[in-house]
């Protein structure tokens, strides 16, 4: 509960420009300050950045769009991921140009502002839900009052009401190694469902995983020389639901997961060369970084497999140089269970960012 609160509070500062072209008054106006949730989408802080700039646009109907050095951004990622992804080394604030006119239509879906956001939300709860229950039913059968109190508790990033009326949806939760090896030691008498089963291989229900990939070719140290992406074609989107496997005695980590996403191009020797998350150890931890503050979208590749990026990419295998999940750096090893229960988004989706560095990146023909 402790690590969701961090994720639901969490915020990232935007500097928010207005593009040049649009302004027609003198001085230029300044930019807008604004704390953007995390879980968010950008087009919700429109009602608030259209005021601060609505006395100097051009007369015309407004379409507005974001975008980062000359990217337009996806409205459907969460603002979160968008940070993640196109940040690696986090620029506080965040600076972004708002653009009221020329919408980019061979670029972006259009975007209906809050009630196009949160159609995508919706259209990804039930994806989500197909991918946990094997049916949409769950969402399906909600009353609309509580997708209403659903919907308003992102908007207004109430955990506590999201929680009530999620729980509504019957998803559950995956069972938690780590959870699971602290009650081990506190309680070793009581022997729950969980610890009878430890006994053989056994797998929990399928969990909906969004994976965004860009791939480099040049080596580096530091996250300021990463490559930057100057282009949506240089990500590849993977959609793929993941099962989380248990043996006797080993968890299943995050190093696990990536292998079962894209087993094209991981192999031992790409991952951490550490020692398996093990439950019956003594003496392993949680290593995070310090800082822890839809709809099918077939239009714009949200659809796209890993045949992508093999497409892209030469064959043999990649060397992971950065995973990012809501603004941390797990280690590998982690329970993939906490990772899951933890961070994921509130349409249910864990969104990972993986950078990949391969021997060479070819380009696109997209």
């Amino acid at each position: 509960m402790e690590v969701q609160r961090y994720v639901w509070e969490g915020a990232i500062p935007l500097q928010i420009h207005l593009h040049e072209s649009e302004v027609t008054t003198l001085p230029s106006p300044p930019p807008a300050l604004f704390l953007a949730p995390r879980i968010g989408y950008l087009p919700l802080l429109i009602p608030l950045i259209k005021p601060h700039f609505a006395a100097t646009l051009p007369p015309g109907i407004d379409t507005v769009w974001f975008d980062y050095k000359g990217l337009p951004l996806k409205w459907y990622i969460p603002t979160g991921v968008l940070f993640d992804l196109l940040c690696a080394e986090p620029e506080r604030p965040w600076n972004l140009t708002v653009h009221f006119r020329g919408y980019p239509n061979n670029l972006l879906i259009p975007c209906e502002g809050e009630d196009s956001v949160k159609w995508n939300f919706i259209n990804s709860l039930k994806e989500a839900d197909y991918i946990i229950s094997g049916n949409c039913k769950n969402v399906m059968h909600m009353s609309q009052p509580d997708q209403v109190e659903l919907w308003n508790s992102v908007m207004n990033g109430n955990l506590e009401a999201y929680l009530r009326a999620s729980s509504k949806l019957k998803f559950g939760i995956i069972e938690d190694e780590y959870t699971m090896k602290m009650d081990l030691r506190s309680q070793k008498s009581r022997k729950t469902t969980g610890e009878a089963d430890m006994g053989g291989q056994m797998k929990t229900g399928k969990i909906p995983v969004r994976l965004y990939i860009w791939s480099v070719s040049e080596d580096f140290e530091d996250l300021e020389d990463m490559p930057k992406i100057d282009s949506w074609d240089k990500i590849s989107y993977i959609n793929r639901p993941i099962e989380i496997y248990r043996e006797e005695g080993r968890c299943f980590t995050l190093h696990d997961a990536l292998k079962t996403l894209i087993p094209e191009f991981l192999t031992d020797k790409s991952l951490i060369d550490e020692e398996s998350f093990r439950v019956e150890g003594e003496d392993e931890q949680l290593v995070l970084s310090e800082e822890v503050s839809s709809n099918k979208m077939a239009a714009e590749g949200r659809e796209i497999s890993c045949q992508s990026v093999e497409s892209s990419c030469t064959s043999g295998a990649a060397e992971i140089k950065l995973v990012r999940i809501q603004g941390i750096e797990p280690k590998l090893e982690i329970p993939f269970s906490w990772v899951v229960n933890n961070l994921k988004n509130p349409e249910h989706f864990l969104h990972i960012c993986v950078c990949l560095k391969f021997a060479q990146v070819n380009s696109y023909d997209r």
